[in-house]
Order: C-alpha cells, then sequence, then structure tokens
C-alpha cells in the first residue's frame, strides 16, 4: 500500500505541474487497470464532468455505446502499455450523450523499476476540423461524381507533357477508349494523322501554357477510326508557385450542331432559289400568254394562207418556214410554261416499266450508233401519277443533253427503283416531303460539270453551250415539270466521270392503267354550231375564219357577258370554245360553268397560253375539263373538236368534203327586232349581223310601232310575250302600218293556240339553231 500511495501522489504531483499550463487539452490520469484517476479544467470543458463526478470512474464511460461493446477504450491502454503510445480518432460523449469527434494521445507511465504505474490521456476535440475535412471531402467526391458523371463532355486532365492521367466516362463514350486503355497515352493519338505530323495537339498545350486557355474546332478521331467535329478547350493548371502542374482538357462532339448548321445554311440557299425560280416562273407564265396568243395569230393567218396558195410551191416554201419558226416559238413558251409549273398537266397512275421500256427505239435514233442505251427496272416497282407524255418529253430532252456531252459515244443507263426519302434527306428541301417515290435516274458517261455548273444547272437560261446552240431550258423544263408533279430533281456530276439526274415522282398506291397511245392528228371538219369567245380580235377572226373554214357555223363573242347573251338568245350551240383568261366578269370558268346549265348538253373546250390556275389546280387540270394550248395547229383544233363532237355511229366529215363558206345572201332584209329580253336582243342581233342582214331592235312595243312608222323594214321578229302588248297585238297593227311586212313570232311554247291571222307569219320555236334561223329568215323574202 504504501508503494502504491507514493506512486499516486508521484503521477499526481507530475500531472499537476504539466496540466497547470494547458486549456484547449482534456488531460487525465488512468490508474493501469483502467480508471480515471485525475481531471483537468480542459477535461471538464470538452466531456461536460466534473472532478468529483468523473474520477474513479472506469474510462469507458468517455466512449459510445458500439465502442464500449468492442472494448476499444481497454484495447488501446493495452497497445500504450504494450508500446508506450497509442494516437487515434474517434466518436467520444459529452455528459449529456451527444458525441463530438476526438483526437486522443495515450502514453503509458513507469517507475524508475520500469514498472507501469499508469496512463495519461490527452483528448482534443476535433469535431469542426473534422467537419470542414469532411466537407472538403465531400466536395471532392461530389466534383469527381459530377466529371465522371458528365456524359456530353470528355473532361480529362494531361500532364505537362500531354500524357493522359485521368478520364471521365464522357471522354469513354465520345472517344471510345475506357481509362485502361488510354490512361498514360499522349493526347495527339485523338487527332487526324495528318495534324498531328504538322504538330497542331502540341500547340494548343504551348498557346494553353502561354495565354492560361485554348480554344478551337477541329477534326478528331476515335477509337474505332470514325471522325467527328469536335469544339475543344484546354486550360493550364498551375501550382500554389506558378508551376505549370498539366493541363484539364475538355472536348464536345459537335458533329450534330455543325451538320444542322449546314442543313440550315443549305435550307436557307434552297429556300432563296425556290423564291427565284418562282418569281422567274410567274413572269414568264404572264408572257407567256400574250406570246401564245400572237403566235396563234400568226400560225392561224399562216395556215389560211396555205390553203389558198398551196398551189404556188414558192409561196408554200415561205409558208412552211414562217409556220417552222411558229413551232419554236411554241416550244419556246411551252417550256417557260413547264420551267413555272404552270403547264397544265393530265397525268394518270401508271407504272413506268413499260413506258420506258417502249421509248429505247426512239432513243437509240435520237442518239445515234455510237452511244450505247440500256435500261435497268427493279423489280416489284411501285405505280406513280404522272403526265407520260411529257414525262418522255422530258427523258428524250436529258437524253440529248447526254448525247452533247459523250461527243465520242458512251453509254446511257435509265434505271428505275423504289426509294425512299427520309426526314435526315429532305431536311434541307423545304418544298419536298418525306416519303415514297418512284426513282427515274438517267445517267450518262460523258464530260461531266463542275459544282458551280450543277448548281445552276436548273436555272433557265443557263447553258455551257456555244451561242446558238442551245435555249439553256432543257433541264429547267424537266425541272419544272418535275416539281409541279410533286416530285423531286437532283443532278450529280463530277468532271470527267459523267452525270446523273434522278427523279423522284411520289409513289401512288392506285391502280394502274395502260399507257395512253399517240394518236396522229387528222384534218377533219363538221357542220355544227361553235360560239368563239375571245378577247384578242386577232385571235377571233383568225379562229372564226379556221372554223368556217372547216365547214362549222360560227357564232363569235368578244367577251363573257356577250358570250352570255348569245347562249341566252335561245339559239342552238353545239360547243363554246373559250380563252381561259378573258377581262371582266363573270370568269371564262364560271361562264361556262352558267352555259352548261342553259344547254346541258353543251360542250366546252377551253383554250389558252397561260391557264393561270383557273382550271388547273395543283398543276392538273380540273376533272372534265377540256384544254387545247395555244398556239395550235389547224389540224390539232380540228381533232380536238371532232374528237368532243362526234357519237359512235356519225360519220366525221373529211376535210376533201368541206365547202368554203357561204357567202352574203342576196339580198339583205331590214329585220326589227321586239323582245323585253335585252341580252337576248343583243345575241340575236349579233346572229342576224351574221347571217348578213340588218337588225334593228327594241324592247317596248310602242317604240317599235313608232320606228315602223318612220322607216320600212323586211322583217318583223318579235316574241309572244311582250309588256303592255302581246307579240300578236303588235304585229296586227306594224302589219296595218306596212302592209308588205313579213311577221316571224319567237317563242319557247308551241304556237298552235295563235288564232287565224290575216298577214303572212312564220313560228321560231326557242332555242333555234342559226341554220334554223337562216331559214326562217330566207322563207320571209318578198
Amino acid at each position: 500500500m504504501p508503494n502504491e500511495r507514493h506512486s499516486s501522489n508521484t503521477i499526481l504531483h507530475w500531472t499537476d505541474e504539466w496540466v497547470a499550463s494547458v486549456s484547449d487539452y482534456s488531460i487525465f490520469a488512468i490508474s493501469p487497470d483502467g480508471r480515471i484517476l485525475t481531471w483537468n479544467a480542459g477535461a471538464a470543458a470538452i466531456h461536460g464532468y466534473q472532478p468529483d463526478e468523473i474520477v474513479g470512474r472506469p474510462l469507458d464511460v468517455l466512449y459510445t455505446e458500439e465502442d464500449r461493446k468492442d472494448n476499444v477504450a481497454a484495447n488501446g491502454l493495452e497497445i500504450a502499455r504494450r508500446t508506450g503510445r497509442h494516437d487515434t480518432e474517434g466518436w467520444r460523449l459529452h455528459k449529456d450523450g451527444t458525441q463530438f469527434w476526438a483526437s486522443v494521445v495515450i502514453n503509458s507511465l513507469h517507475d524508475a523499476d520500469g514498472q507501469l504505474t499508469g496512463f495519461v490521456k490527452i483528448v482534443r476535440d476535433m469535431t469542426d476540423k473534422k467537419a470542414a475535412h469532411e466537407a472538403v471531402l465531400e466536395s471532392e467526391r461530389r466534383f469527381r461524381m459530377l466529371v465522371h458523371g458528365v456524359t456530353d463532355y470528355a473532361i480529362f486532365m494531361l500532364s505537362p507533357q500531354g500524357m493522359v492521367t485521368n478520364w471521365n466516362s464522357g471522354a469513354r463514350r465520345i472517344k471510345g477508349y475506357t481509362a485502361e486503355e488510354i490512361i498514360g497515352s499522349h493526347f495527339s493519338r485523338f487527332y487526324l494523322p495528318e495534324d498531328a505530323a504538322t504538330g497542331l495537339p502540341q500547340r494548343g498545350l504551348d498557346a494553353a501554357a502561354k495565354d492560361g486557355r485554348f480554344e478551337a474546332e477541329g477534326w478528331r478521331v476515335r477509337k474505332d477510326g470514325t471522325r467527328f467535329w469536335a469544339h475543344v478547350v484546354i486550360d493550364a493548371i498551375r501550382e500554389d508557385d506558378g508551376t505549370l502542374a498539366g493541363f484539364a482538357k475538355i472536348t464536345r462532339d459537335i458533329t450534330e450542331r455543325m451538320e444542322s448548321n449546314r442543313l440550315l445554311e443549305d435550307a436557307r440557299k434552297a429556300l432563296f432559289q425556290s423564291q427565284k425560280m418562282e418569281a422567274i416562273g410567274k413572269l414568264t407564265g404572264g408572257v407567256a400568254h400574250d406570246f401564245n396568243n400572237v403566235l396563234q395569230v400568226l400560225r392561224g393567218n399562216l395556215e389560211l394562207l396555205e390553203r389558198r396558195h398551196a398551189s404556188d410551191s414558192w409561196t408554200r416554201e415561205r409558208l412552211d418556214k414562217a409556220i417552222d419558226a411558229v413551232e419554236r416559238g411554241a416550244k419556246l413558251a411551252s417550256q417557260l410554261l413547264a420551267f413555272g409549273r404552270q403547264q397544265p398537266l393530265q397525268p394518270v397512275v401508271i407504272n413506268l416499266a413499260a413506258a420506258i421500256r417502249g421509248m429505247d427505239d426512239l432513243l437509240r435514233r435520237a442518239l445515234g450508233e455510237t452511244i450505247e442505251v440500256e435500261t435497268v427496272v427493279s423489280g416489284g416497282l411501285w405505280n406513280t401519277f404522272v403526265d407520260i407524255h411529257q414525262l418522255e418529253n422530258v427523258i428524250l430532252n436529258l437524253a440529248i443533253n447526254a448525247r452533247d456531252a459523250m461527243a465520242d459515244g458512251g453509254k446511257l443507263t435509265m434505271e428505275l427503283a423504289n426509294a425512299m426519302l427520309d426526314d435526315q434527306y429532305v431536311a434541307g428541301l423545304p418544298e419536298v416531303p418525306a416519303g415514297q417515290y418512284v426513282l427515274l435516274a438517267v445517267t450518262d458517261t460523258g464530260t461531266g460539270m463542275p459544282p458551280d455548273v450543277v448548281e445552276r444547272a436548273f436555272e433557265p437560261f443557263f447553258t455551257t453551250k456555244p451561242e446558238g446552240q442551245g435555249t439553256g431550258l432543257g433541264l429547267a423544263t424537266a425541272y419544272g415539270f418535275v416539281k409541279q408533279s410533286g416530285g423531286h430533281a437532283r443532278i450529280y456530276s463530277e468532271l470527267g466521270h459523267g452525270t446523273t439526274v434522278r427523279i423522284y415522282l411520289p409513289r401512288s398506291t392506285e391502280t394502274a392503267v395502260e399507257p395512253p397511245p399517240r394518236t396522229s392528228v387528222k384534218l377533219r371538219g363538221g357542220t355544227e354550231t361553235i360560239l368563239v369567245v375571245e378577247d384578242d380580235p386577232k385571235v377571233q377572226s383568225t379562229v372564226v375564219d379556221t372554223l368556217s373554214g372547216l365547214g362549222y357555223s360560227v357564232l363569235k363573242a368578244d367577251g363573257t357577258e356577250q358570250a352570255l347573251m348569245v347562249i341566252r338568245s335561245g339559239v342552238h350551240i353545239d360547243l363554246l370554245f373559250t380563252d381561259v383568261v378573258m377581262p371582266g366578269l363573270p370568269r371564262s370558268p364560271e361562264m361556262a360553268a352558267q352555259a352548261v346549265q342553259l344547254l346541258p348538253r353543251l360542250k366546252v373546250l377551253f383554250t389558252s397560253g397561260y391557264t393561270q390556275n383557273a382550271i388547273v389546280h395543283g398543276g392538273r387540270l380540273d376533272p372534265g375539263v377540256e384544254l387545247l394550248s395555244k398556239p395550235y395547229s389547224r389540224e390539232q383544233l380540228a381533232s380536238k373538236i371532232r374528237q368532243m363532237l362526234r357519237t359512235p355511229g356519225t360519220p366525221i366529215p373529211l376535210t376533201d368534203t368541206l365547202q368554203p363558206p357561204a357567202s352574203a345572201p342576196a339580198t339583205r332584209l331590214r329585220v326589227l327586232l321586239v323582245d323585253d329580253d335585252l341580252a337576248l336582243l343583243e345575241a340575236t342581233s349579233e346572229l342576224i349581223r351574221m347571217l348578213g342582214h340588218e337588225p334593228a331592235q327594241t324592247g317596248s312595243p310602242d317604240d317599235a310601232l313608232r320606228q315602223l312608222g318612220e322607216q320600212a323594214f323586211d322583217v318583223l321578229l318579235a316574241d309572244l310575250s311582250l309588256p303592255g302588248k302581246s307579240g300578236i297585238e303588235l304585229a296586227e297593227k306594224a302589219v296595218q302600218l306596212r302592209p308588205a311586212l313579213r311577221v316571224i313570232f319567237a317563242s319557247g311554247h308551241e304556237m298552235t293556240d295563235v288564232p287565224d291571222l290575216t298577214f303572212r307569219w312564220k313560228a321560231l320555236r326557242k332555242p333555234y339553231t342559226l341554220d334554223e334561223l337562216s331559214k326562217v329568215l330566207n322563207s320571209s323574202r318578198p
């Protein structure tokens, strides 16, 4: 016992002296069996116990429940006993049960004989520093998670020499390498070989080291060898003393953005080109109308002269040359309309395989023996909806262009196949919808075209041929036709390697029909009555003379209003032949519609040099509409009219049987027309003039009697129903004034109820033909 007391005193004395200068640490002595022997002010501040509350208690009262179960306190003392010192950190308890993070040092104490006399334990509250440290660790952890979680950017570190030192998941996704494959490699392996050979990677590092940052775009290479367009940023990383520690490199794959920008630029160019083409198209359409009217006058009069002077070879030769010039002008106007997407198309659902194969002989004759022609048709070819005759013209035009590019011979290949234009293909083509198409590719082995020529090849009047050897409308015509048909055209060409023109026509799921045959045009006439409606006097005169020469009875009107007057007059008309574009109201199609309501059996034939979308919609003739485009020949006019007027079993008179138009009557009659329908009066007056007689008109019976009192008339043509007086009452008084007057009653009803009259009269039942009107007037001659 004395020895133990002496030891304790020694310890206490030493501790008191040492602890006296310490206030931030918990310092206390522990007996060899693990009980607390002393307790300083720092211990009271940190642990919360006062000396009388803690001295004599076991050390593990300061440990957590988990540590007590694991004998952490005893184990620490054992380590200090064996080694003399034990350093550790861990959670400890305050008196109130709350925890704090403690830094603990336990030193063993021995006497002069080396016997263990106890332990000194020094504890420091490190909770704040641990929290700060853990915050740093958490920040670093989150940063690592952030960097490694980024998949849209390749983020990695480089050594000052350019060696890869770490690698995130975005780098793996973009470049294709795992961290194990790439760390330790030089970053120049991501560059194109030619760029690496010129020192581009090192220049980037040098710029970053000098300026702190380097930014650029360029092609980079993935592990699989594919290329991508990269946006690259290299930042220099330096130590606190300014020493270069390495580089941080961020790479982004912007290939899609670059492609989007390219497509946007292509779309801008395509829109500009489309607007330019549209403007030129509108201009050419307007010019074509007037131009075709001029050509129609020329052609019609030339053909009339040709009939009269056919026996004079000198005159005939010059007329042929003039007509040939008109033909060339008509072709030019047709090409302008095709380019402007304003030619009237008559499409049908067709399978192009048979139609294209049927052109082989025609193409071989057009191309000559030095050019080989091959047609390739894929199996299961889809149908399309197209004007086959116009498509054949386009193909022939393309073939002739190809022939000119193969002066020394070559090969022309026509290929038909099914094609799908997806969203990516049409992204830069605002007028082309994605979907299924039938592809017609025309390929030659000729000289090819440079890119600047390809870009302008579809423009009208653009040609690389010498002056006088081409109009520059061939490809423009093809382009306009394809666009008007709802399709798409594209040229692929390279100098020295030939040219391919690809035409995409929309697929049709309807049943195909047989290609419509090309009918030969024959000069045939007839005896029916035709009403010609034309505002251009020269065109009108030419058409009237041509139709009269073909044997037809011809009526004429200068406008749509006058045409309706003629139709309402009741005169019999078999066919209405009217220009589409007429001044004033109603418009020509509306006038035709009213005419058909008045005369249900009336046939309507439109003509125009420019339809102006009046009867053409979506580039196609409206259903049931017949059109003869200007300028037309006498044969084309005759054939079209006979096609519309003939009925099964009705013989078609040939030109040989035609007689020239009748001359004026030997006796000109003065006819007084009386009708309260002013439009009917106008129309009937015109008919009477056409028959060579002299009409006068009035809507009032009293005014008619006044005129009869003032001047002589040969015939009174009166309606039965008149305001104020009936037609019969008027006629009775008129004959009293002019006993020699012949009377004609016009009515829409049978005239069986007319009482016996004392004067000569005839009946004209409405509607009447021009021939019937002529006969009744002739029978009224004195």
